[in-house]
């Protein structure tokens, strides 16, 4: 069995960050990522809101370089899932696809997917039409019509990627005015081939094998469009479904902290934006992983001390009695 004195689950922007501070602390920490480095925004083409890269920066160059980072300050990493955290001894067992870890002290950084438009014939065209990801599939769309549903900096900045393959690109946002960064909707506007229309929302997708259009529903009424496909960023969804009962959550599944990160559980830290109260920006997601790393060390050289002075474990296995299970 692995053992370690930080466990960093999830290799995000947050993770990471955690993993390359609690390292360089000198403190044996393994990330465990079910997926790559880089968690959403490896899929991203232009990342424009991260501090040092004042002309953007790919995703998938931004994630390995974090990683990159991590591994040079000592961390290691495992890509496969966590299925349960328990109680162990003076700390905490993962269980994993492959050989369970021990752990010290836990940082819960496993991010966010994105949220689902819940319409009809949304998940019967999943991978036909219906996609989360403009670089992976733009290319694919030269001359089409495609659609854009959502009115922030995601949506925005996709919808820019998908400007230079479709076109048209149709941008739908449900409130009177975006909320995406200034920039962004100012370049947007200026491409020739984007329509943004504000009050408006798709309310059903059509197609025989693949996407051929959508419902639009407006103020006007619903009318019926031709596309090609249909891009969503309507917002996130903490992957914490399975943690839910174990910690202090909002009423989204965000997991309750005070501001050193430290969750109800002792000696399990969060950061990034399954965080609740997190502005879900890469930079604040990034100084939450920095912050969550430093308390986890106090905390450890806090439990050492108490160990030390006492003879046993410093935490009471009452304090620890829950068990969290992946579904």
């Amino acid at each position: 069995m692995e053992d370690a004195d930080i466990v960093v689950i999830g290799a995000g922007v947050a993770g990471l960050t955690a993993a390359a501070t609690a390292a360089s602390l000198g403190l044996r920490t393994l990330v465990v990522e079910q997926f790559a480095p880089g968690g959403q925004i490896a899929t991203v083409e232009g990342v424009r809101n991260f501090p040092g890269f004042p002309n953007g920066v790919a995703g998938y160059e931004l994630g390995p370089l974090l990683q990159q980072q991590a591994e040079e300050a000592g961390a290691s990493m495992r890509l496969e899932s966590v299925l349960a955290i328990a109680p162990s001894g003076e700390g905490y067992r993962l269980d994993c696809d492959g050989e369970p870890v021990t752990a010290r002290a836990v940082i819960i950084a496993v991010g966010s997917s994105l949220r689902k438009l819940g319409v009809p014939g949304e998940e019967e065209f999943a991978g036909r039409g219906v996609s989360h990801c403009a670089s992976c599939d733009g290319p694919l769309l030269k001359g089409q019509t495609v659609v854009v549903v959502g009115g922030g900096d995601s949506a925005f900045d996709e919808a820019l990627v998908l400007a230079a393959h479709a076109s048209k690109v149709m941008l739908l946002h449900r409130g009177a005015h975006p909320v995406a960064r200034r920039e962004a909707v100012d370049r947007l506007r200026a491409m020739p081939n984007v329509e943004i229309t504000a009050e408006a929302e798709i309310v059903a997708i059509h197609g025989e094998t693949v996407v051929t259009g959508v419902d639009i529903k407006s103020p006007q009424g619903t009318n019926r469009t031709a596309c090609g496909a249909v891009f969503a960023y309507v917002g996130l969804r903490p992957r914490t479904e399975w943690l839910r009962g174990f910690f202090t959550t909002d009423s989204d599944g965000r997991i309750a902290s005070d501001s050193a990160m430290r969750t109800s559980q002792p000696g399990i830290f969060v950061a990034g934006d399954v965080r609740a109260g997190s502005v879900c920006l890469l930079a604040s997601v990034a100084g939450d992983g920095a912050a969550a790393a430093i308390s986890a060390a106090r905390y450890l050289g806090a439990e050492s001390k108490k160990a030390r002075s006492s003879g046993g474990s410093a935490i009471a296995d009452g304090e620890r009695s829950r068990v969290a299970t992946a579904r």
